[in-house]
């Protein structure tokens, strides 16, 4: 079923437009001009603040392992994929019900049970670079302190799994195993760009 807004069939100058209510569908045509532009950004609009009340998106984990990523809001939907790695971040796009639509670090979107979800934060090191040729030789420092003359503490490899304890918008205090230290915001996907966490 097309999401809210989506257009279903178009016939000479009437739009049909499909929308949910509780998993229902309802079926709405309407007459193409300013009633449809209307209807549209009313849709949008309240779409947007939605969202922007729930404040998403916004980074999570994911609490357990297995856990199916489905293709919509529903166990009526197939599973995509299935993610095996308890403490994975996601990025939590949109809600609806008990229902989180996620994106992970490779871009790939779905919906997960709100109980599978964590509020624990957690990072990947430099997840970009195991798609590069190359790029899965090169480390990235963990410091004993936030600059870039710190003592190393140790090298991680891209995709390592960290726990995020704070960070000031460039450099994150970071755990993994027996080790802690800093490393660099910009080379940590679970956290945004000068997001400050405490």
């Amino acid at each position: 079923m097309p999401q809210t807004g989506a257009i279903v069939a178009k016939d000479g100058d009437t739009v049909t437009t499909a929308q949910r209510n509780n998993d229902r569908p309802i079926i709405h045509s309407l007459r193409l001009g300013t009633m449809m532009l209307a209807v549209h950004i009313l849709w949008t609009g309240a779409a947007v603040a939605q969202q922007e009340a729930a404040g998403l998106p916004k980074f999570f984990s994911l609490k357990s392992n297995p856990v199916n990523l489905r293709k919509g809001p529903g166990l009526q939907y197939p599973k995509a994929w299935i993610f095996r790695r308890e403490g994975l971040p996601v990025e939590v796009l949109r809600e609806h019900e008990r229902w989180r639509e996620v994106r992970d670090s490779d871009g790939a979107t779905g919906w997960v049970l709100q109980t599978l979800i964590s509020r624990r934060r957690t990072a990947l090191v430099t997840p970009w670079l195991l798609k590069e040729k190359g790029g899965a030789s090169e480390l990235t420092p963990m410091l004993r302190q936030g600059t870039r003359r710190a003592r190393l503490v140790a090298q991680l490899e891209p995709g390592t799994l960290v726990n995020l304890k704070a960070c000031d918008g460039q450099w994150c205090r970071v755990s993994v195993n027996r080790f802690e230290g800093y490393v660099e915001q910009v080379r940590l996907w679970g956290i945004y760009p000068k997001e400050v966490l405490d």
